[in-house]
């Protein structure tokens, strides 16, 4: 990933960011360079993460997303500086994380069942799991892992990068990225083992 053209336009944009420029134009421009690689970001979480969003009554598309989150990036840029392509898409993902949070909430309101993070760690058979419950104590225990080991979970399990990519992207060997997404795995298992279907309850006889 450190070969990809997109990586080094985007660093430049962010050089000249942090430089005298008028912000407005620069921001434009970067956005406008990285929507490629945005847009895939927005499709690999939406329909990973939350593809119930993508059914009735919601029927989320990428681009629709897409489009959020450039306007959620516009107004941060307009403050944050990120330094590194690192430090700009780890943003990203955080601004695609907190739509697709708002959307569903707003359906939890409704309110229907969403399973907000279907398949990192499985609801209960037959379980009506909604957002104000498993789907919060899910998003909780992501955003309270140490700095590494999330930053790797988000980059490999949500945004869909292979572990030569994240290690590229991080300036770090494979086999770190592997033991940080390890210990993220470990440390989710622990607070949420409860959730996953075999958790069998204890054996009574």
């Amino acid at each position: 990933m450190s070969d990809d053209p997109t990586t080094a336009a985007v660093q430049r944009y962010l050089d000249e960011l942090a430089g005298d420029a008028p912000p407005e134009p620069v921001v434009r421009a970067l956005l406008d360079r990285a929507v490629r690689r945005l847009r895939v970001l927005c499709g690999t979480l939406l329909h990973r993460g939350y593809p119930r969003l993508t059914r009735p009554p919601l029927n989320l598309e990428s681009d629709e997303m897409l489009g959020a989150v450039v306007e959620r990036l516009l107004k941060a840029l307009g403050e944050a500086r990120p330094a590194t392509v690192r430090q700009f898409f780890a943003l990203a993902g955080q601004h695609m994380r907190w739509e697709l949070n708002d959307l569903a909430r707003r359906l939890d309101r409704a309110p229907r069942p969403v399973a907000v993070i279907e398949g990192l760690i499985p609801a209960l058979p037959g379980s009506d799991s909604e957002l104000s419950t498993d789907g919060r104590r899910m998003i909780e225990a992501i955003d309270a892992l140490p700095d590494d080991e999330r930053e790797v979970f988000d980059l490999v399990r949500i945004q869909g990068m292979t572990h030569t990519e994240a290690a590229a992207l991080l300036g770090v060997a494979t086999k770190t990225v592997q033991r940080r997404l390890d210990r993220g795995l470990r440390l989710l298992t622990e607070r949420l083992g409860d959730l996953r279907p075999d958790a069998a309850a204890p054996d009574s006889s």
